[in-house]
């Protein structure tokens, strides 16, 4: 040990080991003093404004909720809890399910759903004041129904606290279990969204135990069986894991043919070290064709960007013509 080494006093700082990258696609512009970084410009965004970030987090910690914005490491939370919006992880932060994609923990036998939940996560509505309220879930396959009935209880005691609050439930594929399907469909929220995730080609490797035919099977249903209330069908997709622009489109289509109202694209961005690795930076010019190519088929809307995510400004929805 050298005598520098010996008498530093400095605190030892652990080297983290950086995440792998594709390459940043953007050429260095000469006439900046700075050359591109490890992420493209338009993976860089500012901070918000505005004072409700502290008083969302307050609520949501006093409720004992938690957040997909926070499980998943979702990269708008900043911008969402600004505008004292959140999207509500229904049944715990225990995933029976460990797909290549999610930073939400896995468990094979996650803790039994609390009974109060339901009263919480409406008081907690009542509370941000929320016009439109996203309601996302863990895969619970330790249960029979899958979490259904749980789900519907939620969606019950929403509207008798908030009655005119829209809802919006993104779900698991229940399995494929049609009489669980059948309880969301009663509850009648306003948006029934179910994710595909990624092209069929990719589909075994980004997620676990769902598979794509299956969640086609799931949207059509809902969109057949549908109640009155209940106004879209949406799903979403991740890019950058390594598909071609032809599969895009091709499950685009296959969402359409579904009966799915709403689609939403976004790039996929790696939560840790332990998930799939991001194979390409998807330029913005890229989401407008995937975009441009929906609404030629007939999809009534379509939210395509890097930073989209399924619940992001999700009552932009009800808005839109």
């Amino acid at each position: 040990m050298s005598q520098n080494e010996l008498f530093d006093t400095r605190p030892k700082v652990k080297k983290k080991r950086l995440n792998i990258l594709p390459t940043n696609p953007e050429a260095a512009n000469p006439e900046q003093a700075v050359g591109p970084g490890r992420f493209p410009s338009w993976l860089h965004r500012k901070l918000p404004k505005g004072g409700s970030l502290r008083k969302t987090e307050e609520i949501l910690t006093e409720n004992r909720l938690h957040t997909v914005c926070e499980e998943a490491k979702c990269p708008n939370l900043l911008e969402c809890w600004s505008k004292k919006t959140a999207t509500f992880l229904a049944m715990g932060k225990e995933c029976t399910r460990n797909c290549g994609f999610c930073d939400i923990d896995f468990s094979k036998k996650p803790k039994s759903l609390d009974p109060e939940e339901p009263r919480r996560i409406a008081e907690s509505v009542k509370q941000l004041k929320l016009t439109h309220v996203v309601i996302t879930m863990v895969a619970r396959d330790d249960e029979a129904d899958g979490g259904a009935r749980h789900l519907s209880l939620i969606i019950e005691s929403i509207r008798k606290e908030n009655p005119l609050a829209t809802i919006e439930v993104l779900t698991s594929d229940f399995c494929g279990n049609q009489e669980a399907l059948d309880v969301i469909i009663d509850a009648q929220p306003e948006i029934f969204n179910h994710n595909i995730e990624t092209v069929r080609e990719l589909t075994a490797r980004v997620r676990h135990k769902a598979n794509y035919d299956r969640t086609l099977s799931v949207l059509r249903y809902v969109a057949k069986n549908k109640k009155k209330q209940t106004l879209f069908i949406k799903s979403g997709l991740m890019v950058g894991l390594g598909e071609k622009e032809y599969q895009v489109e091709q499950t685009i289509m296959d969402l359409q043919s579904a009966g799915v109202d709403i689609i939403t694209i976004g790039q996929y961005l790696q939560p840790n070290n332990n998930k799939l690795l991001v194979k390409q930076f998807v330029d913005p010019e890229q989401f407008k064709k995937y975009e441009q190519y929906g609404h030629s088929i007939g999809v009534k809307q379509l939210f395509c960007g890097p930073f989209v995510r399924s619940s992001y400004n999700a009552a932009l929805v009800l808005k839109t013509p």
